[in-house]
């Protein structure tokens, strides 16, 4: 199979028993009301007023004796309660999506039916399907994998055994950490540097500096741009030490998918080019961080602190700068759309001018 072959198919679900909910701790639940936690995985009832909330609802805080916790919001219905106006709690949102995304993280290490995630969110399977994809950018199926690579890569980069770091991470077998963990190649060959692993590439010269692409039989694992063909090849050579590189021209249509992306405003993520053949293997926040780039619109820049916000995590304006300097794929995650609080260029991976070159380039487009 040549490096242009397409990721292989998902594998189907580990055949384990799932776990029922855990129950709800009432004592747990109100400190979580008290601090208005969002996605916290509860809607609350309360007996005086016969209405029920969202965790982080900002009416009246109750007297903790009139209130009722329930797990989905067809319970809550059901023991004769309506949803707040102020809250809608019947009404799909972003909070419903943090707390299926929580629920995830809590239980890495089996694979959550779709049925089981319904329950806790309130939805149906399908509607839970549909609207994770619309936050995440991957379905929840795909998210729990993403889970446990990020384990499988930590413990590999910090010298764990190969086995130890498959089951510790939630596979049950090498076979599923190297059909799901997403690295682009056996957990053995990330281990060492791509040793043994055959990456071709492509690279030419674009308006922004050299443009180069890796791919392994699996799909693109990396994209970065270069002052020169030597420096681009180098940026490969450099995230993968041990690999065999080799020169693949038929990797050519990539690089000019990833150029047409940025002169007509297309979205190289869905371009027939690539046709989903992308690796972004990136752990759980920066897939995060990384979706929500994508959906800043071109011309647009936002700030580190704005993301951070818009992802959830107030705090995290640090860890949002982290995950956009270890990028790999420059275009694909349009990283360059973040800048300073006071709309400075900042720092970028592959250089400031180059930051400005694209951005002028989008708003000439759009």
């Amino acid at each position: 199979m040549n490096a242009t072959a397409q990721l292989a198919p998902y594998a189907e679900p580990m055949k384990t028993s799932p776990k029922p909910p855990a129950p709800i701790d009432p004592d747990r639940a109100w400190e979580q009301l008290v601090a208005r936690q969002a996605g916290a995985p509860f809607f609350y009832a309360v007996l005086t007023t016969g209405v029920f909330c969202r965790p982080d609802c900002r009416s009246r805080r109750p007297l903790r004796q009139n209130v009722r916790f329930f797990a989905t919001t067809a319970e809550a219905a059901a023991a004769g309660f309506r949803p707040c106006q102020r809250c809608k709690p019947t009404r799909p949102s972003t909070d419903l999506m943090a707390r299926a995304r929580a629920y995830l993280e809590a239980h890495a290490d089996r694979t959550v039916p779709l049925a089981e995630l319904a329950r806790v969110t309130g939805l149906s399977p399908f509607t839970v399907q549909r609207l994770f994809k619309q936050a995440m950018g991957a379905s929840p199926l795909q998210y729990q994998r993403a889970l446990r690579a990020a384990g499988l890569r930590s413990a590999l980069k910090t010298g764990s055994s190969v086995t130890d770091a498959i089951y510790n991470a939630g596979f049950n077998s090498s076979s599923r950490a190297y059909e799901g963990a997403q690295l682009g190649m056996t957990p053995a060959r990330f281990a060492s540097g791509g040793r043994g692993e055959r990456i071709g590439y492509a690279a030419a010269p674009s308006p922004f500096g050299w443009m180069i692409v890796g791919a392994t039989s699996r799909g693109i694992c990396w994209l970065s741009l270069a002052a020169d063909e030597r420096q681009a090849v180098s940026s490969l050579r450099d995230e993968f030490p041990e690999a065999e590189l080799h020169a693949d021209t038929s990797l050519a249509g990539y690089v000019d998918a990833a150029l047409q992306s940025v002169r007509e405003g297309s979205d190289l993520a869905h371009s027939r080019k690539l046709d989903g053949a992308l690796d972004l293997r990136g752990t759980v926040f920066q897939l995060r961080v990384w979706q929500a780039l994508r959906h800043i619109p071109r011309g647009e820049t936002r700030s580190y602190s704005q993301l951070a916000r818009e992802l959830g995590e107030p705090n995290a304006t640090r860890a949002v700068a982290r995950a956009c300097a270890t990028n790999r794929v420059a275009v694909l995650v349009p990283c360059h759309r973040v800048v300073g609080a006071a709309g400075s260029l900042t720092g970028y991976r592959w250089g400031v001018e180059r930051k400005r070159q694209l951005l002028e380039a989008e708003r000439d487009v759009g």
